[in-house]
C-alpha cells in the first residue's frame, strides 16, 4: 500500500478532533443539534488552519443517520460514503480551476433535483475568491434563495476579493491561525501514534515554523522523520532538514553587529551560505530575535510571552544590556526591510552582507534614527577617553604635497590597466559589486594598488580569500603573476590628490558599469 502524508491521514473526521478553532466548532455543532442550519457559510482564514476539513465534518454531520452532540457518528453510511469521496451529496469544486461562468450554471441547473439519499446537498467551493465577476454574478441567485435542501461553504484565504454582495448573504467565520502550543501538543500526539520520538525543542521549532498552520506543520514533521527514519528526532536536525539557523548563531551575529565588527559578520554569513542555510529563513529569524530583544527591553513581564528557553534567555537578558531601544528599533527596521527584498531577489548574500554593514556602520544612511545611533557611538567614545582628532583642511590645494610619479611603468601594469574593464567584468560578483569603485595606482617596487574610499570595503577585499580570487583573475587575464596590494584612503583627500592615477596617465578611459 501506497504512503499516505501525515496530514492526509490524520485529517480530523468529526469536530471533536478539530484542534484551535474551539468558537467556530462550538457554534457550527449547537446550529446542527438545533437544526438552525444556513444555507451558505463563508469560511475565511490563513492556509492550514482547518476551512475545508471543518467544511466536510460538516457536510457529513447535516446528513449524518446518527450524529452525536452535533458531531458525525463515522460509522453510518452516509459517513463512510462521504469520508470516501464517493457521496453524490457532497460536491467539492475548486474555484482555481473551475472559475467560469459555465461552472457556476452547471451548479445552478444541479440544485434543482433534490439529493437522492441524506438531508442536503452540500457545495464545498474552494478558493472562492478566485472566480469571475461573471461567476460571481451567476452564483449571485441560487446563493440568495436556494433550495432547502442546498448548504453553500464558500473557502478563501483572501476575503477582500469576494463581492459585499456574496458576502452579505453568507454567515462569515474567521479561522484565526492556531497556537505553538496547541501545535506542538498535536505533533507530540501523532508521534506517538507513530511510535516515533522527538525532542520537545525540536516539536516546538516546527510548530513555530508552521506559522499558525496545522497542515504546515504536519507537512514539516512528515519532511524531518522520513530524513532520519528510525531514529529520535533532534532539534539540530530538524535545523538541518529546514536550513534554519540556531539561536546561538544569532547572538553571535549580534554582537558582532555591536561591536561593529565587520569582517567577522561577513564571515558568519560565509559560514550560512557554505552550510546551505535558507538565507531568507535566517532574515526572518534574524528580525523575530531581535524582536525578542526588544520586548524584554520594554518590560520585566516579558518573560512569559517569549517562546525560548532558560539559556537563550539568559543571553536576550544580557544583549539587551549592549545596545539601546532606539538602535535596536533602527535593527528591526532594516531587517524587515530586508525580508520583502530578499523573498524574490536572486542575490539574497549580497542584500544581506549589504544591510548588515549599514547595522554595523550607521554613518552609511542619513535617516533620523542612524544619526541617533552614530551620537551614540560617539558618546559611548567620549566616554571611554577616546577622543578622534579634527582633520582640518588647508583653504587651498596649492600646498597640498603631490604623490610622487613613477620613474616608468612596467608593461605588466600596463597591461592590467588597459584591460581592468575586462578584468573586472571576470571577477566573482561578490567582488565586482565592490572593486568596481576602486581606483589603480602604482606603490614601490612595481606594486598594482587598488585603492578604495570606504574602508569597509577594504576590509572585505583585503581577506585571503578575496584577495587571491582578485590575483587569479588578473593572473589568468594577462597571462602573468603580479603583486596586488589593496589600499583604504585614510588621507581625507581625493584619491588624485594623494595617489597617482595609473588610468590618467596611461590615458585610458575605464567606464565602469554596474555587472
Amino acid at each position: 500500500m501506497s504512503y499516505t502524508a501525515l496530514y492526509r491521514k490524520y485529517r480530523p473526521q468529526n469536530f471533536t478532533d478539530v484542534k484551535g478553532q474551539d468558537a467556530i466548532v462550538t457554534t457550527i455543532c449547537n446550529q446542527i443539534k438545533a437544526e438552525r442550519i444556513a444555507h451558505a457559510y463563508l469560511f475565511c482564514g490563513t492556509r492550514g488552519t482547518g476551512k475545508t476539513t471543518i467544511a466536510k465534518i460538516f457536510a457529513k454531520a447535516v446528513n449524518c443517520e446518527h450524529p452525536v452532540n452535533g458531531s458525525p457518528c463515522g460509522t453510518c453510511a452516509s459517513c463512510q460514503s462521504i469520508a470516501a469521496g464517493t457521496s453524490m451529496n457532497v460536491i467539492e469544486i475548486d474555484a482555481a480551476s473551475n472559475n467560469g461562468v459555465d461552472n457556476i450554471r452547471e451548479i445552478r441547473d444541479e440544485v434543482t433535483y433534490a439529493p437522492t439519499e441524506g438531508r442536503y446537498k452540500v457545495y464545498i467551493i474552494d478558493e472562492v475568491h478566485m472566480l469571475s465577476i461573471g461567476a460571481f454574478n451567476a452564483l449571485l441567485k441560487t446563493l440568495e434563495e436556494p433550495p432547502s435542501y442546498v448548504i453553500f461553504i464558500l473557502a478563501t484565504t483572501e476575503a477582500h476579493k469576494i463581492p459585499v454582495t456574496i458576502l452579505s448573504r453568507c454567515q462569515r467565520y474567521d479561522f484565526h491561525r492556531i497556537s505553538i502550543d496547541i501545535i506542538a501538543e498535536r505533533l507530540q500526539e501523532l508521534l506517538e501514534q507513530e511510535q516515533a520520538e522527538a525532542e520537545p525543542k525540536a516539536i516546538r521549532y516546527i510548530a513555530k515554523a508552521a506559522d499558525g498552520a496545522m497542515r504546515d506543520a504536519l507537512s514539516l514533521l512528515d519532511q524531518c522523520m522520513a530524513f532520519y527514519m528510525g531514529q529520535k528526532l533532534t532539534y539540530d536536525q530538524v535545523l538541518e532538514v529546514l536550513g534554519a539557523v540556531d539561536t546561538e548563531r544569532f547572538s553571535r551575529m549580534l554582537r558582532s553587529v555591536v561591536n561593529h565588527q565587520v569582517a567577522e559578520a561577513m564571515r558568519q554569513i560565509e559560514e550560512l551560505v557554505a552550510e546551505g542555510r535558507d538565507l531568507s529563513q535566517f532574515v526572518n529569524d534574524f528580525t523575530w530575535y531581535l524582536r525578542n530583544l526588544l520586548l524584554l527591553q520594554s518590560s520585566d513581564d516579558m518573560e512569559d510571552v517569549l517562546d525560548i528557553s532558560s539559556e537563550n534567555l539568559q543571553l536576550l537578558k544580557e544583549e539587551c544590556t549592549m545596545l539601546d531601544s532606539a538602535e535596536l528599533m533602527r535593527y528591526i527596521r532594516i531587517f524587515s526591510e530586508l525580508s520583502s527584498q530578499v523573498r524574490y531577489s536572486t542575490q539574497k548574500r549580497i542584500l544581506i552582507e549589504i544591510a548588515v554593514i549599514k547595522l554595523c556602520r550607521p554613518q552609511m544612511e542619513e535617516d533620523v534614527s542612524s544619526i541617533l545611533a552614530r551620537l551614540t557611538q560617539l558618546e559611548k567614545k567620549l566616554e571611554g577617553g577616546v577622543v578622534q582628532p579634527a582633520v582640518v583642511m588647508p583653504e587651498t590645494t596649492a600646498d597640498l604635497p603631490k604623490a610622487p610619479l613613477p620613474k616608468a611603468i612596467s608593461e605588466d601594469i600596463r597591461q592590467v590597466v588597459e584591460n581592468w574593464r575586462s578584468i573586472v567584468s571576470q571577477m566573482p560578483h561578490s567582488i565586482r559589486v565592490f572593486i568596481q569603485k576602486a581606483h589603480l595606482s602604482i606603490g614601490e617596487n612595481d606594486v598594482l594598488m587598488i585603492v578604495l574610499d570606504d574602508s569597509i570595503l577594504c576590509d572585505m577585499l583585503s581577506e585571503e580569500e578575496r584577495l587571491k580570487e582578485i590575483t587569479d583573475t588578473i593572473s589568468k587575464c594577462i597571462g602573468k603573476q603580479i603583486q596586488i596590494q589593496i589600499k583604504y584612503n585614510h588621507t581625507g583627500q581625493s584619491f588624485e590628490q594623494s595617489f597617482v592615477d595609473l588610468e590618467q596617465m596611461i590615458h585610458t578611459e575605464i567606464e565602469y558599469e554596474d555587472f
